[in-house]
């Protein structure tokens, strides 16, 4: 039983240390914004079509 209660320990030590360090993360680091371009080829905005509908 010794070693049960350990391990479980050990285990509740490590998820405290990560939740620790995900609450710091959040709460101290404040994102930059900034603008995105993201350039599209001109062949996928001005597509020809390939074929026709039939009714």
């Amino acid at each position: 039983m010794p070693t049960l209660f350990r391990f479980l320990v050990v285990c509740a030590v490590i998820a405290g240390s990560i939740y620790g360090a995900m609450w710091a993360l959040a709460t101290f680091v404040e994102p930059k914004q900034r603008d995105v371009t993201i350039r599209l080829p001109s062949e996928r905005v001005n597509s020809q079509p390939t074929g026709t509908v039939k009714k």
